[in-house]
């Protein structure tokens, strides 16, 4: 088995076995979308809900993006770093289908990385806590890290 490091993303592990590893079925296996979407929500803390969500993009970030920046920087930066990197992106994706400029990605992914560095820091764990409620904590986190975001960096 590969050695993982925090972000779960081995120099040996395969993109393939990486997603079979956080998805539990095979790169574009039926019931991958609903197994994803099932983890996620259903995670023990903020931050095994990012290990779920996504994974193929989530493979690509650890490796290209957030291994680097821990080099350089401890791993709580280095994580949020990421989530502004990955906030940038999407605000550029949006930006380039409207033709406008717009940042509502960046402040809201800030505030995730915050409440993924958060969680990690106070090793926040609902594993022991029914599905429904974890589902609604994940949930709050999401709609409460948007919110803060249109509030305070006044974006829409």
């Amino acid at each position: 088995m590969a050695s993982l490091n925090s972000h779960g993303t081995g120099s040996s592990l395969t993109l393939r076995a990486y997603v079979r590893r956080r998805n539990g079925v095979p790169l574009g296996a039926p019931g991958s979308l609903s197994n994803m979407l099932y983890r996620a929500f259903g995670a023990r803390s903020f931050d095994a809900f990012w290990q779920h969500w996504n994974p193929i993009f989530g493979y690509y970030l650890g490796r290209y993006v957030f291994v680097p920046l821990k080099r350089v920087m401890p791993a709580s930066l280095a994580l949020l770093g990421t989530f502004v990197f990955t906030g940038v992106i999407h605000d550029l994706v949006t930006m380039a289908v409207r033709r406008d400029v717009a940042f509502l990605f960046t402040p809201w992914f800030l505030f995730l990385g915050a409440g993924v560095v958060i969680a990690k820091l106070t090793k926040m764990d609902l594993a022991k806590t029914a599905w429904p409620l974890r589902a609604a904590a994940n949930s709050a986190y999401l709609g409460a890290s948007l919110a803060l975001a249109v509030t305070v960096f006044d974006v829409t």
